[in-house]
């Protein structure tokens, strides 16, 4: 993309003496150019570092598919998949899976854990749909969704490898079920929304986390209910 003097000198006079606004009608302007390359992202990369004040989407009315998300412009690129709760990017060389794909690295993380493969599919088919290259808004990765600490604390090199990601993502789910004496809606939510938000509710089982729903997040309780209808269809 070619850029002329005037253009490319703004950035430099923004950052001496410019309001907030300044910023957010040139960053507006050149989204509307509707270009890209280089040139443009050294630009937009110029602006953003010189903002003091965090420039939000209340503020600037961003064009459909940008967004802002913890400082920075996304543009948003490829299939965006929405599965209920969870929202995740896919990567544009992934390629389709099914259930199926899997069953070897499934049985094998079963039989390690002591977990039946049904709920092992149930919480892949929740979480990313059997797509090893998903990546959540919060950034979580792989078929059973990994944050990378989770996934570094869990020895795993690569999120993105089915393996690792399977058998890592069973482990942890196996630890929520130690953790909770076995039981299953209570490691699913601890799974979903941490173990410090289940253990905090003061409850021991899943008779009464089912009487204490309402104290946990949304995306939690209809994830509980997803996996479960989920496991259905996976049973023997």
């Amino acid at each position: 993309m070619q850029m002329d003097s005037v253009t490319t000198k703004q950035p430099i006079n923004l950052q001496e003496n410019a309001t907030i606004q300044d910023k957010n009608d040139l960053i507006q302007s050149i989204l509307n150019t509707n270009t890209g390359g280089s040139d443009f992202d050294i630009l937009l990369k110029q602006i953003m570092t010189t903002s003091e004040v965090p420039v939000t989407d209340s503020v600037v009315p961003l064009n459909s598919g940008v967004s802002w998300s913890e400082g920075l412009l996304w543009q948003q690129l490829g299939a965006v998949q929405v599965d209920n709760t969870i929202n995740v990017e896919t990567k544009n060389h992934a390629a389709e899976s099914l259930p199926t794909t899997y069953n070897d690295l499934i049985q094998q993380a079963s039989r390690k854990y002591g977990i039946s493969e049904s709920l092992i599919k149930a919480v892949i088919d929740t979480e990313s749909s059997f797509n090893p290259q998903v990546v959540s808004s919060a950034g979580a990765k792989g078929l059973m969704q990994l944050m990378d600490g989770t996934a570094q604390g869990l020895g795993v090199s690569d999120s993105f490898d089915p393996a690792q990601n399977i058998d890592a993502g069973t482990r942890y789910l196996s630890y929520q079920l130690k953790r909770f004496d076995g039981q299953e809606n209570m490691a699913l939510a601890a799974y979903n929304a941490g173990p410090g938000r289940v253990q905090r509710l003061g409850i021991s089982t899943d008779a009464e986390l089912m009487n204490h729903l309402s104290s946990l997040p949304e995306e939690t309780r209809k994830y509980i209910t997803k996996v479960q209808n989920a496991r259905s269809k996976y049973e023997i």
